[in-house]
């Protein structure tokens, strides 16, 4: 008898110790959009479809890594965090997603987590675009606001480990970035704006080597196109930049193409002038990155419209297939 009980012991401390190499997931989805609820993680490369019974039931076990997989009905996507071990349930209303959505059991505090932050997280969107034009206290003062309400609902929950530092991550990454887009936005303001003096960039050099800056221009509009020849929506726009050179050729505009790729790509751009039979004056920055650094370019093609007196037009001006530059043109009386 003692060997038995002490057998049984033994068999109810190994099944208590070892851990469940999958996640028990359950629940009831009212109003439902399909037959099939998808459970995916792409960077993970995992998918499986859960199917949804009549009365909007499902239970499945997923045999997953630790992370965070999307659910999706058909129509409408939700997050969820699963550990191998968890036993968690969602109930949600399909008519009302992010109102309805809750999680239970085990493991279910992270994805409870997941769904408050979204519906937050589309409540503070609303306001960027304002917030974006506030003076700087004021938009500090409501970004750390919201950052500071993030981190507190962070800290009073029990959450996996891996789980909050990620979220930590998430949310200081948004918040640089706003910071980013709010400086830039205040910079374009002071420093770029219609009528501003426009930045000069100073000896790029044309296809024969001949050194010309921004002051040689003096007395023209000029359209400035930053690009390279690396760079597909670039080209794409070449066949549209040589229809405006044509059809404003005598005109008190000229057109200028400035090239940022590298030094040691100088034959490849020579070579495209060439071969694209490329219009208007060509230069080659050489790895000199004081004017698009002064723009703020982070991202090409940019077309930028400088007047006569070498003041900004617009910074961020339309694209050669934008009709909406002809309009610019027509405005400036080009």
């Amino acid at each position: 008898m003692k060997k038995v009980i002490y057998l049984l012991c033994s068999a109810t401390l190994f099944f208590s110790c070892k851990n469940n190499d999958f996640v028990s997931f359950s629940g009831k989805i009212e109003n439902k959009n399909s037959d099939s609820l998808v459970v995916a993680n792409p960077q993970k490369g995992y998918q499986k479809t859960i199917k949804v019974n009549e009365d909007g039931t499902f239970k499945d076990t997923l045999k997953v890594s630790n992370g965070f997989f999307s659910l999706y009905d058909g129509t409408n996507y939700a997050t969820a965090y699963f550990r191998n071990g968890d036993e968690i349930t969602m109930n949600i209303n399909a008519a009302e997603p992010r109102k309805s959505i809750l999680f239970a059991g085990k493991g279910a505090a992270e994805s409870n987590f997941l769904s408050i932050s979204a519906q937050n997280q589309i409540e503070f969107n609303t306001g960027v675009k304002e917030m974006i034009e506030l003076p700087k206290d004021e938009f500090d003062a409501k970004l750390n606001t919201y950052v500071s309400a993030f981190n507190t609902r962070l800290e009073n929950k029990v959450l996996d480990t891996a789980f909050v530092n990620i979220q930590k991550k998430n949310i200081e990454g948004l918040k640089a970035q706003l910071v980013k887009i709010h400086s830039d936005k205040l910079y374009f303001k002071s420093t770029l704006g219609k009528g501003k003096p426009s930045p000069k960039f100073k000896d790029y050099e044309t296809p024969d080597r001949t050194p010309m800056s921004l002051d040689d221009f003096k007395g023209k509009y000029v359209y400035i196109d930053v690009w390279a020849t690396w760079c597909q929506p670039c080209l794409a726009q070449i066949p549209s930049l040589h229809k405006l050179e044509e059809e404003y050729k005598g005109k008190n505009i000229e057109f200028v193409s400035i090239s940022i790729d590298k030094r040691d790509d100088y034959f490849t751009w020579s070579d495209m002038i060439e071969e694209k039979n490329l219009g208007g004056v060509q230069l080659f920055a050489n790895e000199n990155q004081d004017f698009t650094k002064a723009y703020r370019i982070d991202n090409i093609p940019r077309f930028i419209l400088i007047d006569p007196e070498g003041n900004i037009v617009s910074s961020d001006a339309p694209r050669p297939s934008n009709p909406a530059l002809k309009d610019l043109f027509a405005e400036n009386g080009i």
